[in-house]
């Protein structure tokens, strides 16, 4: 359904899943075993596999807690994304990553829930893709402290609220990790 020309192909995501942005996160352990899953089952489709790493002044570019999580293991053929904004899109090669294999279709999973994930999942719709997010492979980390709601409350809500996203000739939806596909839905 994209509206992207000749764009019939899928790609997986994964949105930060970098040691300094998932340590202590809600469920990290899950998530990323849930993410391993799916990056098993794109490489074994031929789907493409596009980690994004971002970077800023919590996050110095090639120090250990910007680095990705080591249970995460990228191949050498699969682009690495560098940003420096919430969105994927903003400021960086995605887009171009993406036309290059044909995506007009994104599965989307990684951290922060309320953030990067958010942000992305937004950015990809209005330039518009289609964007399934996984609701069991994205996390975000834990700031009642600040006035927000608990993470499992974010994470629940983000996919509430996705599940319905669409726009016109664009749709969204979130589905769990046992029930992706990596074909469009009609």
């Amino acid at each position: 359904m994209t509206t992207l020309q000749n764009r019939p192909n899928t790609a997986l995501l994964i949105v930060d899943v970098q040691n300094g942005v998932v340590e202590g996160s809600h469920n990290r352990a899950d998530v990323i075993a849930n993410i391993n899953v799916l990056v098993d089952k794109a490489r074994a489709e031929n789907v493409p596999v596009i980690w994004v790493q971002h970077s800023d002044e919590q996050l110095k570019s090639g120090s250990e807690p910007w680095e990705y999580v080591p249970e995460l293991k990228r191949h050498d053929t699969e682009p690495l994304v560098h940003k420096n904004y919430p969105d994927s899109f903003e400021d960086t090669e995605l887009e171009s990553v993406l036309a290059e294999r044909g995506v007009g279709r994104l599965v989307v999973t990684g951290a922060q829930t309320d953030v990067c994930i958010r942000s992305t999942l937004h950015g990809a719709m209005v330039r518009g893709y289609d964007a399934t997010l996984v609701a069991d492979a994205h996390t975000t980390e834990d700031l009642s402290a600040y006035g927000a709601p608990a993470p499992e409350q974010v994470i629940a809500h983000t996919n509430l609220y996705w599940k319905w996203q669409s726009a016109p000739g664009r749709r969204g939806g979130s589905v769990d990790t046992a029930e992706v596909t990596f074909t469009a839905a009609d």
